[in-house]
């Protein structure tokens, strides 16, 4: 009996002993209350503590916590009523604050969350909401992470999942979004036409400059053949005046048959003229050309003389030799 009695003490105690071990997983901590009031916070891992004396209050998950913000209506500055969603992303930094100083965690973030997001879209028109979400993220996580922070939470991200306007707000979103489309079309065709119809200005300006370079360079060059001309002219002109003053009739005579000739192919180079009747005698014409071929001949008369060795010297008689005959 005696054995039997240590036996089931021996049971009693080892029970006892393991009833006051506390395994706690990784990323959760454990409030221990002794006798209803908060003592310690039981870490990841091993702890013990003597039952029926200390208990487990509340199982506090430590890790990053997802809570989903179901839709509602929000009506916005301009009187839009949108339909809106998102989500919020935090932790819990300590446990002991999470577990005793707010009554249920997860239905106080959300609703905080609710109330904020209503406050926030609120004053937005709805252009607003629509466009500037980054902004409306940043003001919700300012807001909610000061108000949950004597709960021991830290906000980390506060997201906007969706915004659903009205079905005839979008429909008129999508005519104003057409139109603007459709303005950005014109005026990108009119800019378009602009630099075509400049860039087609600045081609004719550039040729019409150089048709001019063109021309000012084609009368330069006839101004220089007249010149030249009119100095040959001018040198033929002086050289018969010169023939003329020194007693040499011919010159002027060629002189004449030369704008004779030349009056005469000149009527026939003409392109109006079919048949050209003009009274010539031949008997001129023949004169006027002899006239050409005497000059010639005198011409080439002189260049001979100039050019044959002078005379040899007649030998001179002596006394004697007439004295003989």
């Amino acid at each position: 009996m005696e054995i039997t009695g240590i036996t089931f003490v021996i049971v009693l105690v080892v029970i006892y002993l393991i009833a006051g071990i506390k395994i706690v997983r990784q990323g959760y901590q454990y409030t221990i209350e002794h006798f209803g009031r908060f003592t310690a916070v039981a870490r990841p891992g091993f702890n013990f503590y003597l039952p029926f004396f200390y208990r487990v209050g509340r199982k506090i998950n430590m890790m990053e916590q997802v809570l989903d913000i179901p839709g509602q209506e929000i009506i916005t500055k301009d009187n839009a009523m949108v339909q809106v969603d998102g989500v919020v992303f935090f932790q819990v930094l300590d446990a002991a604050k999470a577990a005793y100083e707010v009554s249920d965690l997860y239905v106080a973030i959300m609703q905080l969350t609710t109330t904020n997001l209503r406050t926030v879209m609120g004053s937005m028109d709805l252009d607003e909401t629509l466009s500037k979400r980054d902004e409306i993220n940043a003001r919700l996580l300012s807001v909610v992470d000061q108000a949950t922070e004597a709960w021991g939470v830290k906000i980390t991200r506060v997201e906007i999942k969706d915004i659903r306007p009205p079905a005839d707000i979008v429909n008129a979103m999508g005519r104003q979004m057409k139109a603007e489309r459709e303005k950005r079309a014109v005026i990108l065709e009119a800019e378009g036409s602009r630099a075509s119809n400049i860039l087609r200005a600045e081609g004719e300006k550039q040729g019409q400059i150089l048709e001019a370079e063109g021309r000012r360079e084609a009368a330069f060059r006839d101004a220089e053949a007249r010149e030249r001309a009119a100095e040959a002219e001018a040198k033929a002109t002086q050289v018969v005046s010169d023939a003329i003053a020194g007693g040499n009739t011919q010159a002027i005579n060629y002189f004449i048959a030369q704008k004779y000739v030349e009056a005469v192919s000149q009527f026939a180079t003409s392109p109006n003229a079919k048949t050209i009747l003009f009274p010539v005698e031949a008997t001129q014409l023949i004169g006027t050309l002899g006239g050409i071929g005497e000059l010639a001949r005198d011409a080439i008369g002189k260049t001979a003389q100039a050019s044959a060795p002078p005379p040899a010297p007649r030998p001179r008689k002596g006394p004697f030799e007439g004295a003989e005959q």
